[in-house]
């Protein structure tokens, strides 16, 4: 018996298997869960239909988060296959390479507003749309950075999309706690995903995670998976509002 075994659950964000939403599915099917996966348009489902498929996956749903009508139906079909889900993976985040690459105070107001949107708001409509289907006792997790607390070269408005994605895990923690539901985040240190490469200077983060991380190196996405199985199983049933770090010990270092 696995940690998630008869668990049901879905992960929004899966690109490739470069994601850090590959290194959670792994994670979370050999603990047992059955996971439905979603993906953006048709490039994308060539990616991750064979990922999902070798992981044992029969709902493999498009979806875009600024789509409330898609994203409504996501959790219409998880009902109708499943009845119940006890876990939502939110792993979707967007901004303009322009508005990454920009001094921060050149970013365009759309530009503000799509980041916002798909990288925070989306966590909002998404755990409304998942609610009605949600047992007791289940778990919503979502990814941030360290940019949400420090200002990161070359993050600019993904930085403030993440500092809202926090606050957002904060307040629906606080409000779903009281029907046995759990918020959380994960702050994972730099990865190389699909991205991440819209970041500027990406490789020297890298460099500087290995140099200054108590643990002196970067980390993993198996390692962002083993600790989002935990947030998500009932090993973590008392947990909620978290942001939980996994990055080496960064975010405790002298700058």
């Amino acid at each position: 018996m696995g940690l998630m075994t008869g668990k049901r659950g879905i992960i929004f964000g899966l690109a490739n298997d470069k994601s850090i939403a590959w290194g959670i599915a792994q994670q979370l099917k050999e603990a047992g869960a059955e996971i439905a996966y979603t993906y953006l348009n048709e490039a994308l489902e060539k990616r991750v239909r064979p990922l999902a498929t070798s992981l044992g996956a029969n709902i493999i749903l498009p979806c875009d988060v600024q789509d409330e009508a898609q994203l409504q139906a996501v959790f219409t079909e998880l009902e109708k296959q499943w009845g119940k889900i006890d876990f939502v993976v939110h792993a979707v985040a967007f901004a303009n390479r322009e508005d990454l690459k920009n001094p921060f105070s050149q970013t365009s107001r759309a530009g503000f507003q799509l980041a916002l949107d798909v990288s925070a708001y989306s966590l909002v409509s998404m755990t409304r749309a998942a609610l009605p289907i949600m047992n007791e006792g289940g778990s919503i997790i979502t990814m941030s950075y360290l940019g949400s607390m420090r200002a990161i070269p070359g993050y600019n408005i993904m930085g403030v999309a993440k500092a809202a994605l926090e606050a957002s895990v904060r307040y629906l923690a606080a409000e779903l706690g009281q029907r046995g539901i759990r918020v959380n985040a994960i702050s994972a240190g730099p990865i190389k995903t699909l991205a991440a490469s819209g970041v500027a200077n990406f490789n020297d983060k890298l460099r500087v995670m290995e140099s200054r991380a108590p643990l002196k190196r970067t980390i993993t996405q198996e390692e962002v998976g083993k600790a989002t199985l935990y947030l998500l199983s009932d090993l973590a049933s008392g947990v909620t509002g978290e942001i939980h770090y996994v990055d080496g010990g960064f975010s405790i270092a002298e700058g």
